[in-house]
């Protein structure tokens, strides 16, 4: 360091040393111009009395992803660490435009966002520079960083390390991280919205939404049995309108799509709008997630924009999860020289709604309270989350959306096409008859052409249909659901009705193996069959070789496959399951923490359950008043067998009971006949109400009606009586008494 003082970049620096540094050097001011035009940004340029150290390696600044480039707005976690047994007691992270000294509000990048209020605090004498809160041994600090808008260049972002009373800092080393301005893949798409939109006319969009989610992609925990998309919904609006965006809070409906996938309540949000939207972007949910091109078309949907709606935001569910969804938010198709984008595409990554804290796939439902703001999620949020990487590389994409232009209207600004196919579609949608289906009627897309009627050259016809599937004003009528057009067989039409129209080929996927020689694939699809009915022959899939690492000896973490699943650990119903797999590299050459087994619940035919009895009731009373009767009791059928378990027993047993011998008088023999007659008459004559019965000594009323059974099922009681109604004067008083009789009712199971 001269006289004439220390480079502009080292000063920086040194005036952005944690409040830990502070204390271990003794400051002075700058005595140069330049101390008082620092006043009030980042204090005063001071110079330290101290040792430090350059080009230290035990320390790292790391932007998750290792980016070369960011997306202007976007946000990213940014980590600095020390690399064990190293640690470090204060530090400071900034962000500069590069060539930029510090000295202005314009030369800070960007925006921090604390993370950890208890580790990272804004500086006070700085407020663009993160620091500690309370100095004290650590390893690791996280805080968000969120990039500048577009047009703001290349960014610098720096860290100081205070270690005991050493200063690390570099200019060109590990503390700090360089990253330019991501250029836009199709250079007419802006990166945020422009503020104001200077195309003429209208254009019209398709967009169409590719779910790249699926266990070969993501097979931490993938959820094999119910992964889904939820139905898409969005809207073309203008910047008055906010669908949802990083930094904010979810809506009630942004809330109901991303915790149950219901687009009802964001639909009707986005149609309160107004004025303020143009378009209704809506797409059917998809189950499963993922299913090769050639069985299952991407969903897609066509939108309009003008010149005061020219952002188009979406949102869908990525199911089952807390509240993750993916999507666009608020994508400007304006261009800077007043004309419309001719396409954009653009990978996503989940982000959480900030309304549920669970952390995998399948959490239980656990509120946030107060809501959090909406952010991308990161591979570094919590060790079980299914995007969880110890390293923070960056989420592999879990879908891709592809806007393009299909058609413009109106007088345009521009009137250079972007290319012959541009021209071409434009042309084609001026003659194409207007739709004249009114916004009230609400419909499907229609299906696939039918096979022409005809199979000869002689003129057929074929159809198309959808679905009506509401009508918002009854006033207004809705046209056809049916779409008819003339036809001719096979090979018979006037142009080359043979040729197929295909999408262009959706990005590789990642490969098959994470180390040494494996396979990779990339799909596209079948945009239009051909008019005469003839089945596509051109291939959708493709497949190369590909090598990753081919010096796999050097990977920590070089891994058998997974083995096959386990048997399920109980013989029915619900348990779980496992499998494993080996580390195959040394361990000389460091710590893997990959896991080395998985567990998953595993469902087998439900479990036998055998009948279930109620006890047994008390015996109830002989129905005898002497000589040999019969008493009985019940039990009720609790829950009944199921899945093969044991039959329910008997619900009622019966027996013999004896009260005492009846009396047996002169003629026993005759008297015994005479009863029999009777009881055999009284039987006969059980439904009428009127008469009398007649009893040795006594003359009787009629039986009584049988009482309510005493259960409606299960095995209940009913009792009838029968009084004296006269007892002659030689009657024994042992022989004409009144009578009761009960018998079983209702003994069917429950």
């Amino acid at each position: 360091m001269t006289a004439a003082g220390p480079h502009p970049r080292v000063l920086l620096l040194l005036c952005l040393f944690s409040s830990a540094a502070c204390n271990m050097f003794a400051f002075t001011e700058e005595p140069s111009e330049r101390a008082g035009k620092a006043d009030g940004y980042c204090s005063r340029i001071l110079r330290a009395q101290s040792n430090r150290k350059d080009g230290n390696s035990e320390f790292r600044l790391r932007v998750e992803g290792d980016p070369e480039s960011y997306h202007p707005g976007s946000t990213y976690r940014v980590t600095l660490s020390a690399t064990s047994p190293s640690y470090f007691r204060g530090f400071t992270v900034i962000a500069l435009r590069e060539g930029a000294e510090g000295d202005k509000d314009e030369d800070y990048a960007g925006n921090f966002q604390i993370i950890d209020e208890e580790e990272t605090q804004f500086m006070t004498n700085c407020p663009p520079a993160v620091t500690e809160s309370t100095p004290r041994r650590r390893t690791t600090i996280q805080v968000f960083w969120t990039a500048p808008p577009s047009g703001s260049g290349c960014v610098v972002l720096k860290a100081s390390i205070v270690q005991k009373r050493i200063i690390y800092f570099q200019d060109e080393g590990s503390l700090t991280k360089r990253m330019c301005e991501k250029e836009s893949l199709y250079g007419d798409a802006t990166d945020k919205p422009l503020l104001d939109c200077c195309a003429c006319g209208t254009a019209k969009y398709r967009v169409t939404f590719y779910g790249n989610w699926s266990e070969k992609t993501h097979p931490k925990d993938y959820p094999r049995r119910a992964n889904h998309w939820s139905a898409i919904i969005g809207s073309s609006h203008s910047k008055n309108y906010v669908l949802w965006e990083y930094g904010g809070f979810s809506s009630e409906g942004v809330k109901q799509v991303a915790e149950l996938g219901s687009p009802v309540k964001m639909e009707e949000e986005i149609r309160q709008k107004g004025d303020d939207v143009l378009t209704v972007i809506k797409m059917k949910a998809q189950w499963p997630a993922w299913q090769p091109l050639n069985v299952r078309a991407a969903p897609s949907a066509e939108f309009s924009v003008d010149r005061s709606r020219h952002l188009m935001s979406f949102l869908t569910m990525l199911g089952p999860s807390p509240d993750w969804n993916v999507g666009l938010s608020a994508e400007d198709l304006c261009t800077k020289e007043c004309g419309w984008a001719q396409k954009v595409v653009q990978d996503l990554i989940p982000w959480d709604a900030g309304t549920d804290s669970g952390f995998t796939y399948e959490s239980p439902n656990k509120p946030t309270s107060p809501q959090d703001k909406i952010r991308p999620l990161t591979s570094l949020d919590h060790p079980q989350s299914p995007f969880y990487d110890p390293e923070g590389g960056a989420i592999t994409p879990v879908a891709r959306v592809m806007v393009e232009r299909i058609a413009r209207k109106g007088e345009q600004c521009n009137i250079v096409p972007d290319n012959v196919d541009d021209i071409v579609a434009d042309i084609a949608q001026e003659e194409k008859e207007e739709d004249d289906t009114p916004e009230t009627c609400i419909y499907s897309n229609w299906s696939p052409w039918s096979v022409c009627s005809s199979a000869t050259c002689e003129k057929g016809k074929r159809m198309r249909q959808r679905m009506l599937k509401a009508q918002l004003d009854l006033s207004v009528p809705c046209p056809h659901t049916q779409d008819f057009e003339p036809c001719m067989g096979p090979g018979c039409s006037d142009e080359d009705a043979s040729t197929c129209m295909m999408s262009e080929w959706i990005n590789w996927s990642p490969c098959s193996m994470s180390c040494g020689a494996g396979i990779r694939s990339r799909e596209r699809y079948v945009k239009q069959f051909p008019d005469d009915g003839s089945i596509c022959t051109l291939p959708t899939e493709e497949t190369e070789n590909c090598v990753i690492n081919e010096e796999c000896y050097t990977i920590p973490c070089m891994l058998t496959p997974w083995s096959d699943w386990s048997d399920c650990s109980v013989t029915c119903g619900k348990g779980l399951r496992t499998r494993q797999r080996m580390l195959k590299s040394p361990v000389e050459l460091g710590e893997c923490t990959e896991e080395l087994e998985q567990v998953e619940k595993c469902m087998l035919p439900e479990c036998p359950i055998d009948c279930v009895m109620s006890e047994w009731t008390e015996w109830s009373e002989c129905n005898k008043s002497c000589g040999k009767g019969h008493t009985i009791r019940t039990r009720m059928v609790m829950l009944e067998p199921q899945f093969g378990g044991d039959p329910c027993p008997e619900t009622i047993q019966r027996k013999k009971c004896k009260i005492r011998k009846c009396n047996r008088g002169q003629g026993n023999s005759d008297e015994k006949k005479r009863r029999k007659e009777q009881r055999e008459k009284r039987r006969s004559k059980q439904g009428r109400t009127e008469g009398t019965s007649e009893h040795p000594g006594c003359r009787m009323r009629p039986w009584s009606s049988w009482t309510e059974c005493t259960k409606l099922c299960g095995g209940g009681i009913q009792e009838r009586l029968m009084t004296v109604k006269q007892r002659f004067k030689t009657a024994q008083l042992s022989s004409c008494k009144d009578r009761k009789e009960i018998r079983a009712c209702n003994v069917h199971p429950c």
